[in-house]
């Protein structure tokens, strides 16, 4: 058993939970983080939690922001950071988006290296043309991913992600987890970014696996 912290919806307080892993429970490794970040000796350690083992990040194909389809599996070569969310997010989303859009400016030409994948919790809204015209607004490389209520739910159960939609009269709005994933150049998902993590921290740990071949 290894404690680990999910972090949820736009709430960003933490709670504790326990996951136990084994090789028939992978889809659920999202709950499964060392949360001190630890490197081998001579390498310098990510800021970001790690998964002890590293494993194979899910694959997908979701109806894309490009107008293709959008594999994750596509990207392998670059490092990619994989998150959640929703075009109509008022706080949280646009918060991690303008984040990862100072990393990679930062970033400069070895940003040319690093994908974003943004996949929506709300199909209803977030059509692929609205996720393309939304995330534009921040880095017009981010790719988004949409797709049926079934397709979305199989990928965020195999990232261990919540999502639950929320009426307000004629309205909703939803709570989500609100992470984000490192994948490596391989497809190996490495590390947990946690929400509210500065652009520099971003940019120390995107530096350590683009250094990576």
């Amino acid at each position: 058993m290894i404690k680990a912290r999910l972090f949820q919806g736009p709430m960003t307080k933490a709670r504790s939970i326990r996951a136990s892993v084994g090789a028939q429970r992978l889809m659920l490794f999202a709950c499964v983080l060392l949360l001190s970040a630890h490197a081998p000796a001579g390498q310098e350690a990510l800021k970001a939690g790690v998964f002890d083992p590293p494993r194979a990040a899910p694959d997908f194909i979701l109806r894309g922001s490009n107008g293709a389809d959008v594999q994750l599996s596509h990207f392998q070569g670059k490092v990619i950071v994989l998150g959640f969310g929703f075009t109509s997010c008022p706080n949280v989303c646009p918060t991690t988006l303008a984040t990862l859009a100072a990393a990679r400016r930062a970033l400069a030409a070895d940003a040319a290296d690093v994908q974003v994948v943004y996949v929506t919790v709300d199909p209803q809204r977030d059509s692929p043309a609205q996720m393309k015209k939304y995330l534009a607004t921040f880095d017009p490389t981010f790719v988004g991913g949409s797709g049926t209520e079934d397709a979305l739910a199989k990928v965020r159960a195999s990232y261990g992600i919540q999502a639950e939609k929320k009426q307000y009269g004629n309205d909703y709005t939803y709570g989500h987890s609100s992470y984000t994933y490192l994948i490596d150049r391989k497809g190996v998902l490495r590390a947990l970014m946690p929400y509210g993590h500065s652009p520099n921290d971003y940019v120390h740990d995107l530096k350590i696996l683009l250094s990576e071949r």
